[in-house]
């Protein structure tokens, strides 16, 4: 949005509000469509160029919307085992019948080709937060390919893509990445299917200027390569393998996400359900293959050889970048303003008042359908568990229809590891299945991991306790699926790297991590807001901290420091002492998901594994004293002999107040305010989860997003006992400090109606009751240890929440002095805040 805005009189300033950070990856992957694909609509910026914005009158907008947002443009599905008839007949009465068909004329025609090849160059803002300040240039090749209607051509070029960048084994990973010339490939790499003619890139981010020519000839001579000696058949296999376990794996969005898959070639007129017989297009690819076996390689050739229609873009920073574009958009403003009479700016300035009018009105929302609160279940269908064991570690399974695929998971406590190692456990956790195990280098186990499982991961978990704020389990979680016939390949993968795991490889490790550190400094402007929320949440409980440590600003300085090193042997030798602590079968409890003819081929399988692995099996004496045993069967009493999770306790934590401003080189802020509130089975902790999503639609939403033009803001209840105030790419900082002032003097007048508590609580239902994949039914219970009773009461206390327990709650934990709370804002430079010594400054 850029409206010339004004609720200050005519003779005021007149402004304006700033559109999206040029966050560089965006800016890079829009610059590279618009150039590539010049001569149409993909030439623009779709959500609107800031600059071009205010040349777009009102009667233009309306056309477009009245052309492009009308049913002759539009594309139904449906998905689910509902009658499609009603469907149908709804589609028809309340959307169709109500329309005359029109021809939008949004057919995309296909891009003029090139003679010959083009270069180009961009700039953009510096990273404060690049792994290495010297290395922040990027370079890209970007390749034309096919028109996307033709499925089985799209379907080739896609595995082509991934044959060519996926992975340690990929021809582009060995010549780009493994040389360390850059920290990453470039923001845009490989397939994309989602414009008319789809289009291959292959680039670097993070490298020096002078390495530009390099790294293009390195380009052209991995192409030639690909075509002279191909593809491993063993990748080959390793891929189609990886579709088949796509196909099996049932995710709660499936429909969704076949809705998205199909999207851009069915809007370009190509056959949806052609796309969607993936079986067929792998016969067809194997016969292709056994036909001609260089039938990859020819592919290569032409499209990548012997193909003129490609660009070569680079991107530097400039230092003046953010300087020179708000210039540019004042001096756009300026001439805007300057050109408007005596009556243009009276007529702006009642447009601003009756808009701030229109935004403070409660909407009719009676023409919506909605739900009722009394369609809900009243109860929650039991999800059935069995507790065993395997050569004495504690065991969970549970019985569903997996499709043929087997899932594995592991909690490893951190409860021995010493304090100095915990900012090591993430970096452990991301290079623990990547560097090589047993008789296999990383590349061999990254081929071994791809053909016969469906991916092997760790990850750092901080789970608060249900019961007590100060509370929490540490340890990291191990998942890994399968097909049922490859069980025993899986685990004797993760025999490997639990007995004999490669840390030794400072190359491999290099790049892991200077890959790592770009991801994270990349990361912050799309999700600035959960580090912010993060950061204010730290100093006010103990899990709180733990999890800062673990994934918020703290670690993505520690990840960058890392990546400086010019000697990483000190990480070298850190790595297997965390190893000895977190892969101990003492400290360890497992889960599996299976169908319930492989349960116990599955148990039998984890047992072998567990003796396999039971010589790493030590006691160690736990680094804090104060721990507190919860049994993993609830029915059962605390024994020293039973299973139980052992979660740290600190009941003498003091919170404390605290608000950090992080400087970044974003145009916007993210910005969170947490208070301390009550853990899940508290008897408030229902109508604060209400409260959150009533705030967030009633109030919250029409003051931080719709008045202040941030993208996003709200509250939320967290399952730790925090309260979270957050918003998203925020023109304002300080300013939506004081919205969520607003927002809890608003919540404690109560006035707010029955319709929305009821909307509020349908919302939370929506998100208690969303599906539960078969994948990852019981793991609520297997990694917090909430139990489906605790879940029913939870549910029973949502349903008796009301008006004035909602005011209460307000009053009680959310009023200035009530519940300690932390501030935290990451976004530009705040002359406000430097002056204010309230602040600590990052």
């Amino acid at each position: 949005m850029w409206p010339l805005l004004s609720t200050t009189p005519p003779w005021g300033r007149t402004t304006h509000k700033p559109a999206a950070p040029s966050d560089n990856e965006r800016l890079f992957a829009q610059h590279l469509q618009n150039k590539l694909l010049p001569d149409h609509t993909y030439s623009v910026v779709s959500g609107g160029e800031p600059l071009a914005i205010p040349d777009l009158t009102w009667e233009q907008l309306k056309q477009f919307h009245a052309t492009h947002y009308h049913p002759s443009n539009a594309r139904f599905f449906t998905y689910g085992d509902l009658p499609l008839e009603n469907h149908l007949k709804q589609i028809h009465e309340e959307a169709l019948s109500k329309f005359q068909r029109i021809d939008p004329k949004t057919e995309v025609p296909p891009q003029p080709l090139w003679s010959s090849p083009r270069e180009d160059h961009v700039t953009c803002s510096p990273d404060a937060l690049a792994p290495d300040p010297t290395k922040q240039n990027s370079v890209c090749v970007s390749y034309l390919l096919g028109d996307i209607t033709d499925t089985f051509e799209g379907f080739t070029l896609s595995l082509l893509s991934s044959l060519m960048v996926s992975g340690p084994n990929s021809p582009f990973y060995k010549s780009l990445i493994e040389p360390k010339i850059g920290s990453d490939f470039s923001s845009v790499v490989g397939y994309d299917g989602s414009t008319k003619e789809a289009s291959f890139s292959i680039g670097l981010q993070g490298m020096a200027e002078q390495d530009t020519e390099k790294v293009k000839q390195i380009i052209s001579q991995t192409i030639d390569h690909i075509i002279e000696s191909g593809f491993e058949e063993e990748r080959i296999e390793a891929l189609l393998h990886k579709i088949e376990i796509q196909i099996k794996h049932q995710s709660t969005n499936f429909g969704l996400a076949l809705a998205s898959y199909i999207a851009s070639s069915w809007n370009h007129d190509g056959d949806p359900v052609e796309l969607l017989r993936i079986s067929e297009s792998v016969a067809r690819f194997r016969q292709a293959l056994k036909e001609n076996p260089r039938f990859l390689q020819d592919k290569v050739k032409l499209y990548f050889k012997e193909n003129t229609h490609r660009l070569t873009l680079s991107m530097s920073p400039d230092h003046d970048y953010m300087e020179k574009q708000a210039r540019a958009e004042e001096q756009k403003l300026q001439l805007k303003v300057q050109a408007l009479t005596d009556k243009d700016r009276e007529e702006i300035y009642q447009k601003g008042l009756e808009l701030l009018a229109a935004q403070s009105q409660t909407q009719d929302a009676s023409c919506l359908p909605a739900l009722k609160v009394s369609d809900i279940q009243p109860t929650i269908p039991p999800t059935a568990v069995q507790l065993s064991s395997a050569a004495g570690v504690p065991v969970q399974l549970c019985e569903q229809p997996t499709n043929g695929l087997v899932y594995f998971r592991a909690m490893c406590s951190l409860n021995t590891l010493p304090e100095d190692l915990r900012l090591y456990v993430p970096l452990f956790c991301s290079v623990l299945t990547k560097m090589g195990c047993g008789a296999l280098d990383y590349r061999q186990q990254a081929q071994q991991m791809e053909l016969r499982t469906g991916g092997m991961s760790a990850s750092a978990q901080v789970i608060p306790d249900s019961a007590h704020v100060d509370t929490f389990e540490q340890g990291i979680l191990l998942s890994s699926s399968c097909l049922e016939r490859n069980l025993p390949h899986m685990f004797h993968l993760w025999s490997d790297i639990f007995n004999s795991p490669h840390f030794e490889n400072e190359e491999r490790l290099r790049v892991l991590v200077t890959m790592s550190a770009q991801e994270l400094a990349n990361g912050i402007s799309y999700s600035g807001h959960m580090y912010a929320m993060s950061r204010a949440g730290r100093h006010l409980t103990p899990a709180g901290d733990l999890q800062e440590t673990f994934a918020g600003m703290e670690q993505v300085k520690f990840v960058k420091r890392i990546a400086e090193m010019p000697d990483l042997s000190h990480v070298i030798r850190t790595l297997p002492r965390i190893k000895r602590h977190l892969l101990n079968p003492d400290n360890m409890r497992c889960a599996i998901n299976a169908t319930p003819q492989k349960m116990s081929d599955s148990t039998a399988q984890l047992e072998v594994f567990m003796k396999d692995v039971s010589e790493n099996r030590k006691e160690r004496k736990a680094v804090r004293s104060n721990l507190l045993k919860k049994p993993l069967d609830p029915n059962r009493p605390v024994e020293d002999s039973s299973p139980s999770r052992k979660l740290i306790t600190e009941p003498n934590f003091q919170p404390c107040q605290m608000k950090t401003f992080f400087q970044m080189p974003f145009p916007v802020s993210f910005v969170s305010e947490c208070i301390r509130t009550v853990p899940y089975s508290h008897q408030d902790y229902a109508s604060l989860c209400v409260l959150a999503r009533m705030m967030t639609a009633k109030f919250l939403h029409g003051e931080i997003r719709e008045k202040g033009g941030a993208y996003g803001g709200g509250a939320r209840m967290g399952g730790g006992g925090l309260f979270s105030f957050y918003s998203y790419r925020d023109p304002n900082s300080v300013q939506t400090l004081s919205a969520f002032r607003k927002g809890v003097d608003w919540a404690k007048s109560g006035t707010f109606t029955q319709q929305d508590i009821d909307e509020a609580k349908l919302s939370v239902f929506s998100a208690v009751d969303s599906p539960v994949a078969p994948a990852d039914k019981g793991m609520s219970r297997f990694l917090s240890g909430i139990t489906d009773e605790m879940k029913q009461s939870h549910r029973e206390r949502l349903f008796s929440v009301d008006h004035q327990t909602l005011v209460d709650v307000a009053e009680r934990y959310l009023s200035v002095g009530r519940g300690t709370c932390g501030v935290a804002i990451l976004g530009p430079e705040n002359e406000q805040i430097k002056k204010d010594p309230t602040w600590i400054l990052k």
